[in-house]
């Protein structure tokens, strides 16, 4: 049975207010997390990650959202993947234990605690990241947000570049410290298409 005031109260309201939260599965070779931080203090190593998979919902109406993404870091690539000389790669000892341990941690994480609006735009996005078994909360800036319908494929699409920076020896990641930088700057590129 339909009780009269919430009856009342939706012939009343637009339908535009009566929006209901809408997920969005993150497109794994669209959604690219990718990193940079200082190397002897002089120059920038840049990398990124592959394989990003998770999901965006977000309600427009109430202004509220949240991501989930979960990364493989055995993914990483910073340009130096195998060399011919026998010695190891930047990329191969990334993956080892002083570093992103992939044997014993083969994922890192971000979950998202709170979605931050400026009118009608996506703002910035809090959440903690998991890495190396370790959780810190991460803010991340929105200096883009947009839904809307892809022109290619006619699909409902959210995209976004997400962007922050965090201390790696906050997840106990110290190897190579202070030749190879703490800080890590964010950049993630995020494309997800309607469920």
């Amino acid at each position: 049975m339909i009780r009269l005031p919430a009856l009342l109260l939706g012939a009343l309201l637009p339908w535009g207010a009566l929006a209901a939260p809408e997920t969005y599965v993150l497109d794994p070779s669209h959604t690219i997390p990718n990193f940079a931080l200082q190397h002897f203090g002089m120059s920038t190593v840049y990398g990124h990650f592959e394989g990003a998979t998770g999901k965006v919902v977000i309600d427009r109406v109430a202004k509220t959202g949240s991501i989930e993404v979960k990364v493989p870091t055995a993914t990483i690539s910073t340009g130096d993947a195998k060399r011919t000389d026998g010695t190891r790669s930047r990329d191969e000892t990334l993956r080892l234990g002083s570093f992103l341990n992939v044997a014993g941690f083969p994922d890192m994480t971000f979950s998202s605690t709170k979605f931050t609006f400026a009118g009608d735009k996506v703002q910035s996005v809090e959440g903690n990241l998991t890495l190396l078994g370790v959780t810190r909360a991460v803010t991340l800036t929105a200096t883009s947000f947009t839904c809307g319908t892809n022109p290619a494929t006619k699909q409902d699409m959210c995209g976004a570049d997400l962007s922050g920076s965090l201390k790696r020896s906050d997840f106990g990641m110290k190897a190579g410290l202070p030749a190879i930088g703490d800080e890590v700057k964010l950049l993630i590129a995020v494309e997800a298409y309607k469920e």
